[in-house]
């Protein structure tokens, strides 16, 4: 994992298992939100002022692909998965939790606040994908379907490196049980993303879970960032956070991939 800071004003997280094509996982340093959404707040959802977000929204585009054209989905917690053509206008974002694209120029961004962003890259076929993976879009399978759409478009599931960003960590994430029998049911083996906490709860690894998701779907490269959103109150926005603090709105961060124009196939 590499730290940059000071890319117009952002600080920025990349990963060298990308394989050097632009892309940054954000969090919520460098932008002009105020108040309880301080930083760089990017979720057209939260309750802020309409021009700091598009100017943060902006600063993040630029922090990855100068002069790119920022595409975003309306985020549900689904596994579904969008193949970018050409860019929509934010008025006309589809409803889905991931996408993928070949198409140069296009800048995939991924809204978080605790859920999982992972950013997918096939060198050889230059083909990209963003995901957002909550634990119901992790268990639906949106990170299987965005590798199958992937493949849609040339790419080669043993050529994909994954990246897992800054998520909620197993020691901040605690469930009920109910919570924790629907991924036994589904699988006794997922009991290793558990650890047992008080009567009737546990710790659920999403990080973890995610990562093993893309081994088990055959991705060649996964990696994994390790940074905790809940916990680092000055880096990242938390939507469990802000809900155990009381506090009225929280902010989106977001983690953003693309392909150069410049690239040539």
């Amino acid at each position: 994992m590499v730290e940059v800071a000071g890319i117009t004003g952002v600080d920025v997280l990349t990963h060298p298992a990308l394989g050097g094509v632009p892309h940054r996982f954000l969090g919520r340093r460098g932008g002009v939100s105020e108040g309880v959404l301080a930083g760089l707040n990017v979720g057209w959802g939260s309750e802020d002022d309409p021009a700091a977000t598009a100017e943060n929204r902006r600063r993040a585009t630029e922090a990855v692909l100068p002069g790119g054209r920022l595409v975003c989905a309306y985020q549900i917690h689904s596994p579904d998965v969008v193949t970018v053509t050409e860019p929509w206008p934010e008025s006309d974002r589809p409803k889905a939790d991931a996408l993928v694209t070949r198409l140069p120029g296009v800048v995939l961004g991924i809204l978080t606040a605790d859920c999982a962003p992972v950013l997918f890259h096939d060198a050889k076929a230059g083909v990209i994908g963003a995901a957002h993976a909550g634990w119901k879009g992790a268990f639906g399978g949106v990170t299987d379907n965005t590798i199958t759409a992937m493949e849609a478009l040339g790419a080669s599931r043993a050529d994909i490196a994954a990246v897992v960003g800054p998520c909620i960590a197993q020691k901040s994430y605690e469930v009920d049980a109910a919570f924790e029998d629907r991924f036994l049911a589904a699988d006794p083996a997922n009991a290793r993303f558990f650890r047992a906490g008080k009567a009737g709860h546990a710790w659920f690894d999403l990080e973890g879970y995610v990562a093993a998701r893309l081994h088990a779907a055959g991705v060649g490269t996964v990696a994994m960032l390790g940074e905790d959103t809940y916990s680092q109150p000055d880096r990242f926005y938390s939507f469990r956070r802000a809900t155990h603090r009381g506090e009225p709105d929280y902010g989106r961060e977001i983690s953003l991939i693309a392909l150069p124009q410049n690239r040539t196939a």
